[in-house]
């Protein structure tokens, strides 16, 4: 997911949670901002309205950010998140051009299924991490963050028209369906009460078109970004409030927000673009190595493989970790220090954990600080308090994979 920031005072003090780039751009109301198809919706809802990523969207509902965190992770929630980029690449080319710009294996997708990536540049930074499916339907599908929607856009569009004046079959369009987010233990029961096909047979990280609800023609990803089952519902933008208000008649489901969203997926050790990742951060720095397709590293034919290929078999100067924080919660660019009190690097995101209730953290430190059970400290408002670097994440997750 993409990176957003500096909230609202009247919002209350547990939204402080959200990492500080997430707040700077929650601030930025004088914005012209867009809607999705559900913006009268969520106020129909309750749903208290801010600046996200150039977009209108709810931090949170009636319930308070944590009430809605744990139903979540008790129950499932319903999340807006039509503001992401979703494409479809076509042609006989497709696969050539999503591997000219991702680390990922394409080709070797079965049809339906999908797969975690990024993008990378040709120093090995990260541009954006995104999901691309290998659809039955002769074309990838592509949802990518709202955030980086106009450089992921120009990315992928100039590399089509690179490739169509080679002489290669590739082409591009911009979905403007709606992107509905059910998450939680629940969500598949929830579901399958309106479908028809078996979702038992819809594991993690594949998808299917299917009829939801009396909707025909969404296509629905077992995915997410809370670290619970899940699903993630392409919908017709006309036909978004039908779904929805389908969905919610369900007592096991509520509406959340972009708080509920963020401490989720740090909870569950997921990267906030432009917090924990950005195009000055390797894949291998990133603990992200495992996005990397075997092919594709031996041939080094992705962007900055001459730079990351070489970070597998050696030592990175840094490494993303987790933290199990003491004392006040750890915000994003609290520094880290050695236990004698060297600047080692810095928190990229942290919160409470409403699961734990334990302060979380990630950020960056050395190498040679980055083994589980490493004693350090977090320096919050000039108080230097305990750390310890954690295996991530921080909470099972509970993605559904058939055994």
């Amino acid at each position: 997911m993409q990176r957003a920031g500096s909230m609202m005072s009247h919002l209350g003090s547990c939204l402080q949670a959200l990492p500080s780039a997430l707040r700077r751009s929650l601030s930025s109301a004088q914005d012209v901002l867009r809607r999705t198809p559900l913006y009268d919706f969520h106020l129909a809802h309750g749903g208290k309205m801010v600046a996200f990523a150039g977009w209108n969207l709810p931090v949170q509902y009636r319930d308070s950010h944590v009430d809605s965190h744990l139903h979540t992770r008790r129950h499932c929630s319903l999340f807006d998140v039509s503001h992401m980029l979703q494409t479809k690449i076509f042609g006989h080319d497709r696969v050539k051009l999503m591997e000219s710009l991702v680390v990922g294996d394409i080709a070797e997708l079965k049809p339906n299924q999908g797969t975690l990536s990024l993008f990378t540049n040709e120093a090995g930074g990260i541009l954006d991490d995104l999901i691309v499916t290998n659809t039955s339907e002769g074309h990838l599908y592509v949802v990518s963050n709202a955030g980086c929607w106009e450089k992921d856009l120009t990315l992928m569009q100039d590399k089509v028209r690179e490739l169509q004046n080679m002489g290669n079959d590739v082409g591009l369009e911009v979905m403007d369906n709606a992107l509905l987010a059910l998450q939680g233990p629940t969500a598949a029961q929830v579901l399958q009460a309106g479908v028809a096909d078996d979702l038992r047979k819809l594991p993690f990280m594949t998808s299917a078109v299917m009829e939801v609800f009396g909707v025909s023609g969404c296509r629905v990803t077992r995915c997410g970004y809370t670290g619970e089952d899940g699903v993630e519902i392409s919908v017709l933008a006309a036909e978004a409030v039908r779904l929805a208000t389908a969905l919610l008649e369900n007592p096991e489901v509520k509406l959340a927000g972009l708080a509920a969203r963020d401490s989720l997926r740090l909870e569950a050790g997921l990267c906030l673009y432009g917090n924990d990742i950005d195009e000055h951060t390797t894949p291998v720095e990133g603990s992200l190595s495992w996005t990397l397709g075997k092919r594709r590293r031996a041939a080094m034919d992705f962007p900055g493989a001459s730079v990351i290929v070489p970070q597998l078999k050696g030592k990175v100067q840094r490494r993303r970790v987790g933290l199990m924080c003491e004392g006040a919660p750890v915000r994003a660019h609290n520094p880290i220090l050695s236990m004698e009190g060297t600047v080692l690097g810095a928190v990229t995101s942290g919160c409470p954990s409403p699961c734990l209730k334990k302060n979380v953290a990630m950020g960056y430190v050395p190498y040679e600080y980055s083994q589980p059970g490493t004693l350090l400290l977090v320096e919050v408002r000039r108080k230097q308090q305990m750390a310890m670097v954690s295996k991530m994440p921080f909470v099972p997750t509970n993605y559904y994979i058939l055994k």
